[in-house]
């Protein structure tokens, strides 16, 4: 009989030991990730992606080069996403429901449009000699730095209307706008940039050298 209890405890204690391990197993964080698609013009890298539960950040993070995410760890509950970038206007997703054991993704990749207020908005036109508008010239963007040198930004070719159109930061800095088309024709301008505003330039192409 001592025998037979013995045996009964000893599995009672083996059935307790399998059930706490299984429990302490389960997961009891999940996460979120999702793709932040941004305004033409603007990179999808480096958008800020905020956490929180009521005014308490919980996590944050940065997109990557394609404008993805993810956030791990977090307990479960619900929660507001931030998407904010310098630029381009700031998003809200939420709730956000966060599951344990789960990755949940947004349901679609949120879009950030420019805000027009706080950006430089440097559109131009490229003409030949005739005053004809060029399309396809090759436009480049250098930034001038203080001690004279440049150093290349970003790069673009005109369009059929033979327009261009670069977005910056509202920071006051100086430009160099170069465009070349074929035949060895070329212009350039320095443009100087004091703010958010529309800035406009007009370029004509000549023979290189002149």
């Amino acid at each position: 009989m001592l025998k037979r209890t013995v045996e009964i405890f000893l599995l009672a204690v083996a059935l307790a030991s399998v059930g706490a391990a299984q429990k302490k197993s389960q997961p009891t964080t999940g996460g979120v990730k999702g793709k932040v698609r941004v305004d033409t013009g603007s990179a999808p890298g480096g958008v800020g992606v905020t956490l929180r539960r009521g005014e308490e950040e919980i996590a944050r993070t940065e997109t990557d080069g394609k404008g993805q995410f993810e956030l791990r760890g977090i307990a479960p509950g619900q929660y507001t996403l931030t998407l904010r970038k310098g630029g381009l206007k700031t998003a809200q997703i939420r709730p956000v429901e966060i599951r344990a054991g789960k990755v949940g993704s947004l349901p679609e990749r949120v879009f950030l449009p420019a805000d027009e207020g706080a950006i430089v908005f440097l559109k131009g036109s490229v003409f030949d000699a005739e005053g004809r508008s060029v399309r396809g010239a090759r436009i480049e963007l250098a930034l001038i730095k203080a001690d004279g040198s440049t150093r290349k930004l970003d790069g673009r070719l005109t369009t059929e209307a033979g327009q261009f159109s670069f977005q910056l930061r509202p920071d006051t800095a100086r430009y160099r706008l170069t465009a070349k088309a074929d035949g060895g024709l070329e212009a350039t301008k320095d443009v100087e940039v004091e703010g958010a505003m529309v800035y406009r330039v007009a370029l004509t192409l000549k023979p290189a050298g002149q």
